[in-house]
């Protein structure tokens, strides 16, 4: 059962790596993110550019020229924006091994094809690109059709964007109260054989990523597990008094208590 979209990569050693795809709406987060603090950043930037300007501009505006002015003075300011869109990106994704403070937040991270860790020149690369990509929506309309979920500036540096695994496995996710009770009544009627290891791992793999998850997605997902779970281990429906991630919950220690 794939709820989540994984993939194998074979490295230059000849190791085969499996990974997990970010996902369009991990992705989307970490844009969000990243363009406040750009944003940001650039509002400083202009700020320092005005004082500037109003410290300076009626001296350069008699050595230059006033319309020779005003014309460095937006070249300057698309300069600035330019270096600043592009470098925000290329200098965290080199500096951070794939990661920008967006992507840091939400799990995730940039590695090549080959599942090494992407460089200058592929950081570049995609950032070059990026707004080939938002122009019209066509990295995420990449994202969301391909099966390599590759938008343009992808594609172009060889990389991938793939969720932090270390970062999401190392972190224990909590078991309710009511799942660890619950789980001991499904020890004794359901039919915790009836549960396929691809199911087990998939409810085991949600639980571990649900906090990464967006609500509608999280819902929808849990949704599909606790369905197929009930069938699995033969009960009638789902017990009163839980919800879908408490019973999902009680599954996975069931599942891993039995004899």
């Amino acid at each position: 059962m794939n709820i989540f979209n994984r993939i194998k990569i074979q490295t230059p050693e000849s190791v085969e790596l499996e990974f997990t795809l970010a996902g369009i709406g991990n992705r989307a987060q970490a844009l969000f993110i990243d363009y406040v603090y750009w944003a940001f950043a650039l509002f400083i930037l202009l700020l320092l550019g005005l004082w500037f300007t109003l410290a300076w501009g009626d001296f350069l505006q008699n050595w230059v020229g006033s319309d020779r002015f005003e014309l460095w003075y937006y070249a300057i300011l698309g300069l600035v924006f330019f270096f600043v869109y592009v470098g925000y990106f290329v200098f965290f994704e080199t500096l951070w091994q794939g990661q920008t403070p967006g992507k840091k937040r939400a799990r995730i991270r940039v590695i090549r094809d080959d599942g090494r860790p992407i460089g200058l020149q592929q950081a570049t690369l995609r950032s070059l690109l990026r707004p080939v990509d938002d122009f019209f929506f066509i990295g995420a309309f990449m994202i969301m059709l391909g099966k390599r979920e590759k938008r343009v500036g992808d594609w172009v540096a060889g990389t991938l964007v793939v969720q932090d695994e270390e970062a999401v496995t190392a972190a224990e996710f909590p078991i309710s109260d009511p799942a660890r009770d619950l789980a001991d009544r499904l020890l004794q009627a359901a039919d915790l054989s009836g549960l396929p290891p691809d199911d087990f791992a998939a409810i085991r793999e949600y639980l571990r990523r649900r906090s990464t998850l967006f609500p509608d997605a999280k819902k929808q997902i849990a949704r599909q597990l606790t369905q197929k779970a009930i069938a699995a281990i033969a009960l009638e429906r789902m017990p009163k008094g839980v919800t879908a991630d408490q019973f999902l919950e009680a599954v996975y220690l069931a599942y891993q208590k039995r004899e």
